[in-house]
């Protein structure tokens, strides 16, 4: 049977595998059907709930062997130094929403001019940009309640067990069933802790994601989930390359 660090680094490495073919799927509904509202709502789901599988799975191989995915070993370096709680910072989805807006809008800014109109993601209209402004605020909140959470969460690794018990690793009693029970208690109390902070940061990331897409038009939404997966896949493929000049290796779950 394989271990739980195992079981999480195949979850990750098959949820990898699928990002070309459901990018490809985007780009393919994008370019012969952008004004069909309905096929772009089918993929704008079925991607949804593609992530939604995804972090369900997480949470459940969280209960085991939570702290894997806080630094996971098949992760590039650049890659494990960006991740926040196991993941993208949630905001990061906004941020990426206003440089897509500015990028297409420099970009088509002479059509723009003559009045020409595509519904792309450059054209947000201000009560657009005032909700995701707005979603930003509650986000920004949201992550800075979890940050205390962790920061709480890491300062308590100093206290009562764990202190008492690391004052007694040199005495005849370290080795016996009943010291070495207490450790793996202890760090198991520790390690739900981790497997909350998991879930509820995949929550907000989740939260983030779909309320950007009910503020976005469902071309609109398209595009920013091409753009953000274009972004995934060349960064993995980016920091893959640049940890193998360095000489660094790491485990194949990307």
């Amino acid at each position: 049977m394989a271990s739980s660090s195992d079981q999480v680094q195949l979850c990750y490495q098959n949820w990898m595998n699928e990002q070309q073919q459901l990018l490809e799927e985007l780009l393919q509904v994008h370019s012969q059907k952008p004004n069909d509202e309905q096929e772009l709502n089918s993929i704008i789901e079925k991607l949804i709930k593609h992530f939604q599988e995804y972090a369900n799975r997480r949470a459940q191989l969280a209960i085991d062997d939570a702290s894997s995915f806080f630094s996971p070993a098949w992760c590039t370096s650049i890659e494990n130094a960006f991740l926040w709680y196991g993941g993208c910072r949630p905001t990061t989805l906004i941020r990426h929403v206003y440089s897509l807006c500015g990028s297409q809008l420099e970009s088509q800014l002479s059509e723009y001019l003559e009045g020409v109109r595509r519904g792309s993601i450059g054209e947000l209209s201000a009560d657009q940009l005032s909700l995701v402004s707005k979603l930003q605020c509650r986000t920004i909140q949201e992550e800075e309640r979890l940050t205390k959470r962790m920061a709480s969460f890491q300062e308590s690794m100093a206290d009562y067990p764990l202190s008492k018990l690391a004052n007694k690793s040199d005495s005849d009693d370290s080795n016996t069933e009943s010291y070495i029970e207490q450790v793996e208690q202890a760090l198991d109390s520790h390690s739900k802790d981790l497997a909350s902070i998991l879930v509820d940061s995949d929550k907000l990331r989740m939260t983030t994601l779909k309320e950007l897409i009910a503020i976005l038009t469902p071309l609109q939404a398209v595009e920013f989930l091409i753009a953000g997966k274009k972004l995934h896949l060349c960064m993995h493929q980016w920091c893959q390359e640049r940890d193998q000049r360095h000489g660094r290796t790491y485990g194949n779950g990307m």
